[in-house]
């Protein structure tokens, strides 16, 4: 919704602008501009990224207009699913949960949290390096360090498409200039013109270069700067994840290892103290 609200604004900023100077909108329209511009564009993306890379651009791209923030409740959700797992393993030992994380799908533990669920890499994630735990070869350490090593890899996946649209961003005051080019070889062909036609041509010309400059920094590299704050936002989640584990391997009780978790949480998104208690105490109850 705000992507969209921004697209709006530097559209009719850029407009408004340009009719208060007296100018006329329809000038602006050069289907020819934008074929040369955005297909050039295209088809430098298409050769500089391997399939992975295009497929997982073009997915991304989507999100940019219905990507929702993590709310408090998806964290506190996360934070209560950590606190019953540790504490079931506490009360029953390491083996006790082995049938949860073989089979989050059956788990009465993990159906409480459909939302947590609902995404696989946050799952994924939990199973796998509780099954490291389970091991008991693991200190508190070393399990931070592997989880490191996966958020660390994550954020390089997570990061493809933000770069490979800011690149795109990049080149495309230089695809500007072509088409300008473009047009300024075509505005000599007419060189005995009379004035207004040459002034229309040249206008036409120009009009390639403000495309180029325009979608660089007022559409294409704020989408590519919006696809990296969902990266990184995507790892908070994890990263919350993470210092439960540590803490919790490191020796401290269920609740404790929950609340160096909260301690990760950034921004309003955080719950309270009080909010953490109030969801583990209604998590106990179920």
């Amino acid at each position: 919704m705000f992507a969209i609200i921004g697209i709006l604004v530097v559209i009719g900023c850029v407009l408004g602008g340009f009719i208060m100077e007296g100018g006329n909108p329809s000038t602006l329209i050069v289907p020819a501009e934008l074929v040369i511009i955005f297909g050039a564009a295209t088809g430098a993306f298409i050769i500089s990224s391997p399939k992975h890379v295009l497929m997982a651009t073009v997915s991304a791209l989507g999100s940019i207009f219905k990507a929702k923030s993590h709310s408090k409740e998806h964290y506190l959700n996360v934070l209560g699913l950590l606190y019953q797992l540790f504490s079931k393993m506490r009360r029953e030992g390491m083996i006790g949960i082995e049938n949860d994380i073989e089979h989050p799908d059956k788990s009465e533990i993990f159906k409480k949290y459909s939302s947590v669920m609902a995404n696989n890499a946050i799952v994924s994630f939990i199973c796998d390096n509780l099954k490291v735990v389970i091991t008991g070869a693991v200190q508190a350490p070393d399990l931070e360090t592997l989880m490191e090593l996966e958020i660390d890899t994550r954020k390089h996946h997570n990061m493809i498409p933000a770069h490979a649209v800011s690149k795109i961003a990049d080149g495309l005051p230089g695809l500007g200039i072509v088409a300008a080019v473009l047009g300024v070889v075509l505005t000599m062909a007419k060189i005995n013109e009379p004035p207004e036609v040459l002034g229309h041509s040249i206008g036409a010309a120009l009009l390639g270069t403000f495309l180029g400059v325009l979608m660089c920094y007022g559409f294409v590299g704020p989408m590519g700067t919006n696809l990296e704050h969902q990266a990184e936002e995507d790892l908070i989640t994890f990263q919350v994840i993470k210092t439960a584990f540590v803490a919790y391997v490191g020796g401290s009780p269920p609740q404790l290892a929950v609340e160096f978790g909260r301690r990760a949480i950034p921004g309003h998104e955080k719950p309270s103290f009080a909010e953490l208690e109030a969801s583990l105490r209604k998590a106990r109850e179920k």
